[in-house]
C-alpha cells in the first residue's frame, strides 16, 4: 500500500505552479491533492523535485490558495487513466472525466498515462493503406497504418472541418469493423467543442470515437495531460482490444504554448522564441507513441494538427514536428481564398511511408506512377501560371497551355471535394486518369506503358 504524506509547507505560488518545501521523498509525476482553507480540494502533479523542494502543477485555478494554511497531500502514485472499451462513444474533458453528462466509465484496467515509445526492435513495419476518402491524401500522400502524419495549418483555415471529415471517413479497407478513432482537442473554444460533438453525433461516427476536449478556459496545464490521455486510450484499444486506432490531435500549437507557459513559470532558460529547450524531446514522447508492435493485431496511427504561427513553416513547433514525424500535409491559404476545399498545398506535402502502403494488393498497381505524374504535371502547370502572369497566356505554346489548363482542372476536380464526399481510392485514381488524359501521352513518362493502355480513358489525344 502506498503511503500518503501531508505537508503544510507551501513556499510560494507562481502561475499554475505550487512550490512546496521540506518534502524529502516526492517523485516525478507523483499525484498530489491540494486542500484549500475552505475545504475545497484540487488535484495536482509533481513536475520537478530537488533538494526537498517539490514543484507541483495544479489542475485548476490557483485562486483561493493561502500559502500558510494550504495543505498538500502527496498520494504516492502517478496519474493513471481507467480504460475500458465502453469509452467508445463517450466525450471526456482533458483530464479524462466525463463531459457528456454520462456515468463514469467502469474501468477494466488503470494505465499510467505517461506511457513509453515503442521499442524499435518490437516495431512492425507499417504497410497497410488507410483510406481517408480525401483524394489529396489517399492519392498523393497516402496514410499508412502505424504512421504519424501531421497537418500543418494556419489561423482561419478549415483544419477542424478536415479533422472531423478524416475521423468520420477513415477506414482500413477490409477491416472496417475493428477501426476506432480517438480525437483529442486542446485549447479549443466552446463553439469548436460544440461543433466537434455535433458533427460526430450527426454522422453516427461517435459510436466508434472517443473524444477528449480541453477548452480554452480550462487550466493550461490540462493541455499537457490531454494528448497523453488520448494516447493511453488508443494504446489500450489497439494493443489490448486488437483495434486499428486513428488518433487525431488538434491543436498541437496550443499544447506547445502550454509547455512554454509552464516553463516560464518555472523560470527556466528559454530556447528558440521562448519555448523550452526540451520541447523536441517532449513532442517526441507524444509522436513516438504511434506504430505497430510485432505479434499484436492492433495499431496506433497519428494525425496531429497544428496551426503555424504566421504561416511560418520554420517556426519551432512545425519545424520540430517535421523532424519527428514521417512527413507533413500543408494547407494553403491561396487555395482557401479560391474556395477550394481541402486547400492542400500538394507540392509541399509529403508522406514518407507512402510507398509502403500502396501498389498491387493494397491500393492499385498504377498508384505510384499516377501520383508521380500528377505531381510533375501540376508543378509544371503552377510554374507556367506564374510565367503567364508576367508574359501573358498568349505568349505560351500549345503544350504550355495544356499544362496551364491541367493545373486549373487539377485544383477543381482532384483537390476540390465536398465536406461529406467520401471518395474510394478507385474513384480518386479514376479522376487522376481523367485529368492525365489531357496531357500528351508522350509526356506520361512516370507511368508504365502497360498501365496507360489499361487505365487511361478512351478520350486519348490521338496526336500525342
Amino acid at each position: 500500500m502506498r503511503m500518503i504524506k501531508e505537508y503544510q509547507t507551501v513556499d510560494q505560488v507562481s502561475g499554475p505552479l505550487l512550490f512546496v518545501k521540506d518534502v524529502p521523498n516526492s517523485a516525478f509525476n507523483e499525484l498530489v491533492e491540494i486542500i484549500l482553507p475552505n475545504g475545497e480540494r484540487v488535484k495536482g502533479q509533481v513536475l520537478d523535485t530537488s533538494k526537498g523542494l517539490a514543484v507541483v502543477q495544479i489542475f485548476g485555478q490557483t485562486t483561493g490558495i493561502d500559502v500558510p494554511t494550504t495543505r498538500v497531500r502527496f498520494l504516492g502514485e502517478t496519474m493513471r487513466l481507467g480504460v475500458s472499451e465502453d469509452m467508445l462513444g463517450r466525450v471526456f474533458n482533458g483530464l479524462g472525466e466525463p463531459r457528456d453528462n454520462g456515468p463514469a466509465v467502469v474501468a477494466e484496467d488503470k494505465i499510467d498515462i505517461i506511457g513509453q515509445a515503442i521499442n524499435p526492435y518490437s516495431r512492425a513495419l507499417p504497410s497497410d493503406f488507410i483510406q481517408t476518402g480525401v483524394s489529396v491524401i489517399d492519392g498523393m500522400n497516402t496514410l499508412v497504418r502505424g504512421q504519424k502524419l501531421p497537418i500543418f495549418s494556419g489561423a482561419g483555415l478549415p483544419h477542424n472541418e478536415l479533422a472531423v471529415q478524416i475521423a468520420r471517413q477513415a477506414t482500413v479497407p477490409g477491416q472496417e469493423s475493428a477501426f476506432a478513432v480517438v480525437f483529442a482537442a486542446m485549447g479549443i473554444t466552446f463553439e469548436e467543442a460544440h461543433f466537434f460533438m455535433k458533427s460526430f453525433e450527426k454522422s453516427g461516427a461517435l459510436d466508434r470515437t472517443v473524444l477528449f476536449l480541453n477548452l480554452a478556459d480550462d487550466p493550461s496545464v490540462e493541455r499537457i495531460i490531454t494528448p497523453r490521455m488520448a494516447l493511453t486510450t488508443a494504446e489500450y484499444l489497439a494493443f489490448e482490444k486488437d483495434m486499428h486506432v486513428l488518433v487525431i490531435l488538434t491543436d498541437m500549437t496550443n499544447y506547445a504554448e502550454a509547455l512554454r507557459e509552464i516553463a516560464s513559470a518555472r523560470n527556466e532558460v528559454p530556447g528558440r522564441r521562448g519555448y523550452p529547450g526540451y520541447m523536441y524531446t517532449d513532442l517526441s514522447t507524444i509522436y513516438e507513441r504511434a506504430g505497430m508492435i510485432k505479434g499484436r493485431k492492433g495499431s496506433v496511427t497519428q494525425f496531429p494538427i497544428l496551426t503555424m504561427p504566421g504561416d511560418d513553416k520554420t517556426h519551432p513547433i512545425p519545424d520540430l514536428t517535421g523532424y519527428i514525424t514521417e512527413g507533413q500535409l500543408i494547407l494553403d491559404r491561396g487555395l482557401h481564398r479560391k474556395g477550394i476545399y481541402p486547400p492542400f498545398d500538394v507540392l509541399q506535402s509529403l508522406s514518407r511511408l507512402m510507398n509502403l502502403g500502396i501498389g498491387k494488393g493494397k491500393t492499385r498497381e498504377d498508384h505510384r506512377g499516377v501520383a508521380d505524374q500528377l505531381y510533375a504535371a501540376y508543378a509544371e502547370g503552377k510554374d507556367l501560371r506564374a510565367l503567364s502572369a508576367v508574359v501573358g497566356e498568349e505568349a505560351l505554346s500549345e503544350r504550355d497551355k495544356k499544362y496551364l489548363k491541367f493545373a486549373d482542372e487539377y485544383e477543381k476536380k482532384f483537390i476540390q471535394q465536398g465536406l461529406d464526399q467520401n471518395r474510394p481510392i478507385e474513384e480518386t485514381l479514376s479522376i487522376a486518369w481523367d485529368l492525365l488524359s489531357g496531357v500528351p501521352e508522350i509526356e506520361l513518362k512516370r507511368v508504365k506503358k502497360e498501365f496507360i493502355e489499361k487505365y487511361k480513358p478512351a478520350k486519348v489525344d490521338a496526336r500525342a
